[in-house]
């Protein structure tokens, strides 16, 4: 059976305080753009955000290192780096925005690669002769004259 949020906050962390505590040491300006109420804060967001806010910034961290580095791979990935636009675009959304966006594109990328390396063997195909026929049947079909099938007997 899967585990409720508070559940989950006990086993990794001891109790919500040091949850939030970790996710406010992980949103540095590099991995997240601060979009908190700031009278509200972090200790009113539910157990389940933080801990999916956390993992995302942790792995943010882990992969690429900063927000800038995670747009750059995202930007490669669509061969895109040269678009000033898309990439004043990215920089205006949330990082877990940005690591679904680099997901898709991963998989978009791979697909695209395994339809380029099976392109060739798809050509391979269509160039395959045609069988070879019979003295008589080359000739009627030079000659232009329908093929007769045999009669078979029921019995």
């Amino acid at each position: 059976m899967k585990t409720s949020p508070l559940q989950a906050v006990k086993e990794r962390f001891g109790d919500k305080t040091k949850l939030v505590s970790a996710v406010q040491a992980l949103a540095t300006d590099d991995l997240w753009l601060p979009r908190v109420n700031e009278v509200k804060g972090l200790a009113r967001v539910s157990n389940s955000k933080l801990l999916r806010l956390h993992d995302t910034l942790s792995r943010v961290k882990k992969d690429f290192g900063s927000r800038g580095k995670l747009i750059d791979a995202i930007l490669t990935l669509g061969q895109r780096q040269k678009d000033t636009g898309l990439k004043s675009r990215l920089e205006g959304l949330a990082t877990p925005r940005l690591v679904d966006l680099q997901a898709s594109a991963a998989r978009r990328a791979k697909v695209a690669e395994k339809a380029k390396a099976a392109a060739p063997k798809t050509a391979a195909k269509k160039t395959k002769k045609k069988k070879a026929r019979s003295k008589k049947a080359k000739a009627k079909a030079l000659e232009g004259a329908p093929t007769k099938k045999k009669a078979t007997k029921k019995g």
